[in-house]
């Protein structure tokens, strides 16, 4: 299993995952996700990436810049939201208003999205991005007491902003990780000044979207982690807590802006794990606490005809089934389900979508007779521990459901690798499957049916051909 570990020692800001994220690749992929990055088509945004040493370590220092103007001589991203700022952050981000003026114009979330979908990326990169910034908007409007749609932007903490997301979503795709892992994230510690007055670290908004998420503070004074910076985390990490036992391939250094006695960075570790029984936090330990039988009293009962065979879900109800076989792995999933009687198609069609768009691992229904013989749908939503709570949200927000069931499962995974072929007909990618002595491959649909398409020849010719 690919892993992506994330030690947050020194909290994260956006700028500082994407330059680790950068600093972890090898030269030839970073050259490529840099000319990628740098054509985004944000307006008047330029990226500049250069080497930086804190504390004797070298890594890789990105910036960005907004008219010229490096976003840390602006305003700090924090303060993107609703206000202006004039402190200077832990990681650098000085704020000296004496010498300039900002104007600031500002943008809703509707505004935010227009400009996401102007980008030159893909849709998947649209919806992460997207995804990201309702999950400020969502936070600013809890501390602010506003719907997420009276939520502004100043627009010069938009531009930098949108580009700091977009760049950390591009490199976490690009990476291409199984499961992303971090440490506890260093928030700091004591005050910030801002237009509203002297806020605590962490700031409200940071505070609210690391909830349920393991967070600290030392003697360092000020804001080590940003509001962008945890959205990006509590939308992509797994997992929280310590390295595990892994095979690290290549390691990367994202630098902050100001010097303290501990190298101000974010560090990204890429490598591999096998035979790994994933932990299991105290909190989960303690829901999934187990009779003398072995048996939770709630989870009895085995679903076996909810499994989907995609993810071939295995529901153990013993802590002994986290200790896999040779060679495979398994990890942990959360199962949400609900009945519903009284939504239409359509309606139904459009809460798996934006299920599948929140982050959900699978989505699906089936069909079941409920109360009063009344023909029913089952509701089953496959997402990790992480993603819960955010789940829990999507559910009830898109469906008529007054209750949801939740089942805590290990799953068996087969180890996973892709391969691009050069073929006749053009480039087609082969999926490969081992493990549990299993071996398997497949070719990648999606360019089956572009060449299809493009030569007007059948799915199954195509296939023929290519093989």
């Amino acid at each position: 299993m690919k892993i992506l570990y994330l030690d947050l020692g020194m909290g994260a800001a956006g700028d500082m995952l994407t330059a680790a994220l950068l600093d972890s690749m090898n030269e030839k992929d970073k050259a490529e996700a840099i000319k990628e990055i740098s054509l985004l088509g944000i307006p008047d945004v330029t990226f500049d990436v250069e080497k930086s040493v804190k504390c004797g370590i070298t890594g890789t220092h990105v910036s960005v810049k907004v008219h010229g103007i490096d976003e840390a001589e602006g305003l700090h991203e924090h303060h993107g939201h609703e206000h202006e700022h004039d402190h200077n952050s832990d990681h650098g981000h000085s704020h000296e208003h004496d010498n300039h003026e900002h104007h600031h114009h500002h943008s809703n979330l509707q505004k935010i999205n227009d400009i996401v979908d102007s980008l030159k990326v893909s849709e998947q990169i649209k919806t992460d991005v997207k995804s990201i910034y309702n999950i400020l908007a969502e936070a600013e409007g809890l501390v602010h007491g506003k719907p997420v749609t009276e939520i502004h932007f100043h627009e010069v903490g938009t531009m930098d902003a949108v580009a700091d997301i977009t760049a950390a979503c591009i490199l976490i795709r690009k990476i291409g990780a199984d499961k992303i892992i971090a440490s506890p994230i260093h928030v700091g510690s004591g005050q910030v000044k801002c237009a509203h007055g002297i806020l605590p670290v962490p700031a409200p908004a940071t505070a609210y979207i690391l909830r349920e998420i393991p967070m600290y503070s030392t003697e360092i004074k000020g804001e080590l982690c940003t509001p962008t910076g945890a959205a990006i985390l509590k939308y992509f990490v797994n997992e929280y807590g310590a390295m595990p036992a892994m095979t690290s391939d290549s390691i990367g250094y994202g630098m902050g802006y100001k010097d303290f006695e501990r190298a101000n960075c974010v560090r990204a570790m890429v490598g591999t794990t096998q035979n790994e029984a994933m932990r299991f936090n105290e909190e989960t330990d303690k829901d999934n606490a187990l009779h003398s039988d072995g048996k939770t009293a709630e989870d009895r009962a085995i679903h076996s005809d909810e499994k989907t065979a995609e993810d071939r879900t295995i529901h153990s109800d013993e802590k002994t089934a986290r200790n896999s076989s040779d060679n495979n792995d398994t990890d942990l999933i959360i199962e949400l389900r609900c009945n519903i009687d009284d939504m239409t198609g359509e309606e139904m069609g459009f809460a798996l979508e934006r299920l599948m768009e929140a982050g959900a691992r699978d989505v699906f229904t089936t069909p079941i007779t409920m109360k009063k013989n009344r023909p029913g749908i089952l509701l089953t939503v496959i997402c990790s521990t992480t993603d819960k709570e955010k789940m829990v949200r999507e559910i009830f927000k898109n469906t008529t459901t007054i209750g949801i069931r939740e089942t805590i499962c290990n799953r068996y995974i087969l180890e996973r690798t892709e391969e691009a072929l050069n073929t006749p007909l053009g480039q087609v990618r082969e999926k490969r499957v081992t493990g549990y002595g299993v071996e398997r491959s497949k070719l990648e649909y999606d360019d089956l049916a572009s060449i299809a398409r493009n030569t007007g020849k059948s799915l199954q010719e195509v296939r023929n051909l290519i093989k």
